[in-house]
């Protein structure tokens, strides 16, 4: 992200260590982990513009949370995360509806309501914050923008972690993120932010898909990975959590990016068709197989927010 307020070279959000257990300490905040898409949000003169952890416009995505920023008030740049609501909890799923529109009219007809919720200021009229303190960049962001509508401020509990994550796996939260509290905002990823699941959820690439049966069209399962010393790593398939809209829209994808080989490492994988391994899901599994696999996966959706070389298997530290 350049200095000069308004106009953005890269959005470098910083990003969360994966960690296994909560934890208590005075001198960490502790915040909701949202199940959506991270968000740049860049004010200068009153106009307001989205933009994704790969620096891609989200102003159509998400018109009517460009429309709430842009309104009088200091130049910003800020960092949340957009999200949408089922059954009162926040699901990637859900959010899938918006993802890939680029028309505002088009989004707003989806009648899917998003929400973006931010939880840090990077820069207010013009001044770097980044090396300030997270309480007191909170402190500023929540005077620097007027809450309300679609727009959320993400609160947070102090020194707590226990028994607000038992709080968050007891009402269906994604979990939290533990925060220290008087860190400055680096542009990578930093043990000054822990991220803790109640359950398993991550991103994975697609590397192929199987032929369909009985009465399923497009494809039976896909094929998944990571990348692990420049070597994609089979890491098993998925072939609940499609509807039909959804085996549509990723089948299309597939057959545009078929290739004769298979992408992964492993020479011994599944009969299956093959694909450049560009394609980034969103998958939710109940644990770690000693070999490698997922188990029991589940496809939540595609994420276009980040690169499949970026996608690695996330290990608690």
């Amino acid at each position: 992200m350049s200095q000069e307020l308004g106009v953005v070279t890269e959005f470098a959000p910083m990003k969360a260590v994966l960690v296994d257990a909560p934890f208590s300490d005075p001198a960490w905040i502790f915040e909701r982990k949202l199940d959506g898409v991270r968000c740049g949000v860049i004010r200068h003169n009153g106009m307001a513009r989205l933009v994704s952890r790969t620096g891609e416009s989200m102003d159509g995505t998400y018109p009517e949370i460009v429309e709430a920023l842009s309104v009088d008030g200091p130049d910003v740049v800020a960092d949340g995360e957009v999200v949408a609501f089922k059954d009162g909890q926040t699901s990637f799923e859900r959010l899938q509806g918006r993802l890939g529109i680029h028309d505002p009219e088009r989004a707003r007809k989806t009648g899917i309501a998003v929400f973006l919720y931010l939880f840090d200021l990077l820069s207010i009229g013009g001044e770097d914050l980044r090396e300030r303190p997270l309480r007191e960049r909170k402190r500023l962001l929540k005077d620097a923008v007027k809450f309300g509508g679609p727009l959320r401020f993400s609160t947070h509990r102090v020194g707590d972690g226990e028994s607000y994550f038992k709080h968050a796996c007891e009402r269906g939260w994604e979990g939290l993120v533990a925060k220290r509290a008087d860190s400055p905002y680096k542009s990578s990823r930093s043990r000054d932010w822990l991220k803790i699941k109640c359950g398993h959820e991550q991103e994975l690439v697609i590397g192929g898909w199987t032929e369909p049966k009985g009465s399923r069209t497009w494809f039976g399962a896909l094929l998944l990975g990571y990348w692990e010393n420049d070597r994609l790593r089979f890491a098993g398939k998925v072939g609940t959590g499609f509807n039909g809209a959804t085996l549509e829209r990723v089948g299309k994808e597939l057959q545009r990016l078929a290739q004769p080989d298979p992408p992964f490492a492993e020479r011994r994988l599944p009969r299956a068709h093959w694909v450049k391994p560009e394609l980034v899901a969103e998958i939710a599994f109940t644990e770690w197989t000693r070999d490698g696999k997922l188990r029991h996966p589940r496809y939540l959706g595609l994420r276009d927010d980040k690169p499949a070389r970026d996608v690695v298997r996330e290990r608690p530290s």
